[in-house]
């Protein structure tokens, strides 16, 4: 097996699982940063034929857990009047929802359909900005099999990332774990906090993270504690009561969107 993708060190092999139901794929752990990964997976054109996998059922309610936090995230430590990029963005559900919010939102996906924010995709902006402002991956980073290399495609676009992945749990048996989700074929790459530091430390990035889910990668320095608390309902209220949002894109995306199409 190779070495590990995110430090260079020696992996050993910790399982074998059957994914997609059929394929025998062995699990590989690194002795340093302890990142898991799976063999190369030849299995992938076959994983991203439906590229939303059925078996993901809380996207719409992951997008309307995250349109508070990004939003509280961007007013306490980032500039609300910049442009935004959600990557993998999916349908573009979130990034309407965060234009509706009043936020300056892209999207930036290879491989789904843009359902919800079309005309507000990154080829839409991208000539016309030097970087984003921040840049959000949600559940994208178990799908990378190269995270060294796609994580200098994200810090291209900015040089802030907040983005979620499950960090896996110690003393577990991973193979039952139901974020490996071998039925689709698609998470190939395993987390843990050490091995997110250590990607944060290689780009020179501070590391931050609320619990086992939340996460960023940024230029800036601050309190952990400030951090965890754009994650607090009531401090998501207080907050909104002494910066409000931007104006909502609503309307003014429409009136653009009615103009091309005439």
């Amino acid at each position: 097996m190779d070495n590990c993708k995110i430090c260079g060190s020696k992996t050993d092999k910790i399982f074998t699982c059957k994914v997609l139901n059929k394929h025998d794929v062995d699990y590989f752990k690194c002795s340093n940063c302890e990142f898991i990964q799976t063999e190369n997976p030849y299995w992938l054109e076959e994983a991203y034929s439906s590229v939303i996998t059925s078996l993901d059922i809380g996207l719409i309610s992951r997008n309307i857990n995250n349109v508070p936090v990004v939003s509280t995230l961007i007013k306490v430590l980032y500039k609300k009047d910049k442009e935004y990029l959600d990557y993998g963005g999916g349908y573009g559900m979130f990034v309407r929802m965060m234009r509706d919010n009043g936020f300056s939102y892209y999207r930036q996906d290879l491989y789904c359909e843009n359902l919800f924010a079309k005309n507000f995709d990154v080829d839409d902006i991208i000539s016309s900005i030097d970087k984003f402002e921040l840049l959000t991956a949600f559940e994208v980073f178990e799908h990378l099999v190269d995270p060294v290399s796609e994580l200098k495609k994200m810090l291209s676009y900015s040089d802030n990332i907040f983005f979620t992945t499950t960090v896996y749990p110690k003393n577990t048996d991973l193979i039952s774990w139901w974020y490996l989700i071998p039925e689709t074929g698609q998470h190939v790459a395993l987390y843990s906090h050490k091995s997110l530091k250590h990607l944060a430390k290689i780009n020179d990035l501070h590391y931050y993270n609320f619990g086992d889910t939340y996460h960023l990668f940024t230029k800036k320095s601050f309190p952990n504690k400030l951090f965890e608390s754009i994650f607090s309902e009531r401090f998501q209220k207080y907050y909104n009561k002494i910066s409000s949002n931007p104006v909502s894109l609503l309307q003014s995306d429409f009136n653009m969107i009615s103009s091309i199409k005439m």
